[in-house]
C-alpha cells in the first residue's frame, strides 16, 4: 500500500545488493554500540523497512549513520523520530523515510560517482557515501557547508567532499556523474544537472511548486532522458541561479 506524506509546517523537509562494500565497512566503525543503537534499529524497522524499503545496502547505512550527530546537541533525543529536524540557516534535516526513500531510488552499486546538491548537515551524504565510491556535496550555505565538511570529516567518511557554491550548476570539473540527488524542490529540473549526467546515469529530485512537490527519478540511456515520480513530498525551496528566482537574489 501506497503510504500518504502529509504536508509539514512550511521550510521542512518531508521524508521521503549483497554484501557490505569497503564504505559500509568504514560508516559501521563510526557507529559505535551505544545509548543510540536501540533507536536506530528501530527507525530502520518501524520508519523505513515497513514502509516498502528493502534494499539491504540502504537499510544497513540508515542502521549505521549515527544521526544524531547531524543534528543540533539540543534535539539529539530527537534523531530519530519520524520527521524532519531543524538545522539551521531555516534549513532542516530529511525525515529518515525520505532519506532513505530517496537513496533507494537511485539503486547504488557502490562504484559511482555522485553529486548531491544542498549538502545541509551533512547527513544524506553521509548515507550516499556509504552507497557510493565519491559524494561531491555541495552546499549554498558557507556555515552549513563548513560544518557538514568538519562534521563528516570527524566522523571518518574520507569518500565525501563537501564544497560551497551553486549546485544547481552541477559541478562540471568533476563530470559526469553516474548519480546526482537534489534535496531541495525545483521549480523546474536545473539544465546542467541534465548535462552532466552520465550515461546510464540516475538523478533524483523534488520538483513542484514551493508548497508541493514530486519526487521524479530521471534515467539518462542512448541519449535520452526517461522521468517518472517516485512519490509526493514538500522539501524546502532550491536556492541558486536554477532555483527559485526570488530567493537565488537575496
Amino acid at each position: 500500500m501506497r503510504l500518504w506524506h502529509r504536508p509539514q509546517p512550511a521550510g521542512f523537509l518531508v521524508g521521503w545488493r549483497g554484501k557490505l562494500g569497503f564504505a559500509e565497512r568504514r560508516v559501521a566503525k563510526a557507529a559505535p554500540p551505544g545509548e543510540f543503537a536501540a533507536l536506530r534499529e528501530e527507525m530502520v524497522e518501524q520508519q523505513i523497512r515497513r514502509r516498502g524499503i528493502h534494499s539491504p545496502r540502504v537499510l544497513e547505512a540508515m542502521r549505521t549513520v549515527p544521526r544524531h550527530e547531524f543534528v543540533p546537541v539540543a534535539l539529539r533525543d530527537e534523531a530519530y523520530e519520524d520527521r524532519p529536524l531543524p538545522i539551521g540557516e531555516g534549513q532542516t534535516i530529511s525525515q529518515p523515510y525520505m532519506v532513505a526513500s530517496m537513496a533507494a531510488a537511485l539503486d547504488l552499486r557502490g562504484d559511482e560517482r555522485l553529486l548531491e546538491v544542498g549538502a545541509g548537515c551533512g547527513y544524506q551524504a553521509a548515507i550516499l557515501g556509504s552507497l557510493a565510491a565519491e559524494v561531491f556535496a555541495v552546499e549554498v550555505r558557507s556555515s552549513l557547508a563548513l560544518a557538514a565538511r568538519e562534521r563528516l570529516k570527524r566522523l571518518g567518511f574520507s569518500n565525501v567532499r563537501v564544497l560551497c557554491g551553486d549546485g544547481t550548476l552541477g559541478l562540471a570539473e568533476r563530470a559526469p556523474f553516474d548519480a546526482i540527488l537534489v534535496t531541495a524542490a525545483a521549480p523546474l529540473v536545473p539544465d546542467p544537472l541534465l548535462e552532466q549526467l552520465a550515461e546510464g546515469g540516475r538523478l533524483a529530485i523534488p520538483v513542484g511548486s514551493e508548497e508541493c512537490q514530486e519526487l521524479r527519478l530521471i534515467h539518462k540511456a542512448g541519449g535520452q532522458l526517461t522521468s517518472r515520480v517516485v512519490e509526493e513530498c514538500r522539501f524546502v525551496p532550491l536556492v541558486g541561479k536554477y532555483g527559485w528566482p526570488e530567493l537565488s537574489s537575496r
